[in-house]
């Protein structure tokens, strides 16, 4: 083991009895058809359920709709790649020539998927204990700076919460365009709001985070042109 490889299994905090599965974790299916996916797959679930038994005993008021919003918090995929970025998974991942070429290794989907990938390995090398105690570990600083209070719910949810408070029908979004190649598109989202005629657009590099950028734009003026029409009363 070289001193990169050496100084990253300390940062993640579990020494592998079988190296043959931290390697496969950090392989991505560009290089090799023994790859990452299906302990990803695992590390997924894992993650699901340790997350979910941390922030029920945390939050013993906390609604089922409040754990959920809070588990999505910590566990979406932005969320993940920069803890991957922490502790420099990118400079361990093991890519395709044409990933390599695209900057792979600085992709949140790829780092974020090696580092659940990384979590259903250590399960299959430790046990659950083990893989339950390192992923409490990672998470716990993160859960100390989480509240049931509005600033950690996404912006979809807000916009739907704040027009349901008005008695007004849910937004609809519409895709209206996907550009770009495979690794690298570009989704344009038009969030629709009920007896407004302006459409709200946002763009991003997935539809999901182009239907957020489109709900903030909606949102911010919805409120607005409500606090104006509140003044002119």
């Amino acid at each position: 083991m070289n001193i990169s490889r050496r100084r990253f299994v300390n940062r993640l905090g579990h020494s592998f009895t079988d190296p043959a599965l931290l390697e496969q974790a950090l392989t991505h299916r560009s290089y090799s058809a023994t790859n990452n996916e299906r302990l990803e797959f695992l590390g997924d679930a894992v993650l699901d359920m340790v997350v979910s038994e941390m922030l029920y005993r945390h939050f013993p008021a906390a609604s089922e709709g409040d754990l959920s919003r809070l588990r999505a918090v910590l566990v979406k995929g932005e969320a993940l790649a920069k803890m991957a970025r922490a502790i420099d998974i990118g400079d361990q991942l093991r890519l395709g020539s044409g990933e390599l070429k695209s900057g792979g290794f600085r992709r949140d989907s790829i780092l974020a998927g090696a580092y659940e990938a990384l979590i259903g390995a250590i399960l299959l090398d430790g046990g659950f204990a083990t893989c339950r105690a390192c992923v409490a570990s990672w998470f716990e600083p993160l859960l100390q700076n989480l509240s049931l209070g509005d600033e950690h719910k996404d912006a979809k949810s807000r916009l739907q919460e704040y027009l349901q408070g008005k008695g007004e029908p849910l937004p609809v979004y519409k895709l209206l365009t996907v550009s770009g190649e495979g690794h690298a598109q570009h989704f344009e989202v038009q969030c629709c709001i009920n007896g407004v005629s302006a459409a709200y657009c946002g763009a991003a590099s997935s539809r999901r985070k182009a239907e957020q950028v489109a709900a903030t734009v909606a949102l911010n003026n919805r409120q607005k042109q409500d606090n104006k029409v509140d003044k002119g009363r």
